[in-house]
């Protein structure tokens, strides 16, 4: 007999329920909650979002500061009222001039399709800086509503709505 998909199974007893299909998604099973406290509070000390920096920012927070790592053309298209703009490359000859070493660094580039913040923060933490990441970047900074700053003045867009809360400025995470 030639098995196929629809007689790959073996009968189940009578009266025994069908076992369930694994999804894809529990194809590998969740951690332990013990591990994925762990994980968790370990992704929360390394990523911070656009949303939670806005609202410090507009709360007057001055316990951290926010640095744009991108090129000087993509940083007069628009950055972040505040931020300092450090590119990459220049991290290691310029941190020392514009970032106070007891002052954490939260890092953004272009968005989530771009490393760029990535390579920043790997290359102020080699320097001895507390440093965070922007998960979202200045993509998701403009997406969800909030002004940047260009070469031509201040402009704000209004919020994406398939991105982000439409009449809040709290995501209800």
């Amino acid at each position: 007999m030639v098995m196929t998909s629809t007689t790959a199974s073996l009968p189940q007893p009578a009266g025994t329920p069908a076992a369930p299909a694994l999804s894809p998604v529990l194809a590998m099973p969740p951690a332990a909650p013990a591990d994925a406290a762990v994980y968790f509070a370990a992704r929360l000390a390394f990523h911070t979002d656009v949303a939670d920096v806005h609202a410090s920012l507009a709360a007057g927070a001055t316990d951290f500061v926010v640095v744009d790592s991108r090129s000087t053309p993509s940083w007069d298209q628009g950055h972040i009222p505040g931020a300092v703009h450090l590119p990459t490359d220049r991290i290691p000859q310029l941190a020392a001039e514009f970032l106070d070493p007891a002052v954490p660094v939260v890092v953004h580039c272009w968005g989530p399709g771009c490393d760029g913040a990535t390579r920043a923060a790997l290359a102020l933490a080699r320097l001895g800086y507390r440093v965070k990441e922007m998960i979202g970047g200045i993509e998701y900074w403009i997406r969800e509503g909030y002004a940047v700053d260009t070469w031509e003045g201040p402009r704000q867009l209004p919020a994406d709505p398939l991105t982000a809360p439409v009449g809040s400025d709290d995501c209800g995470c």
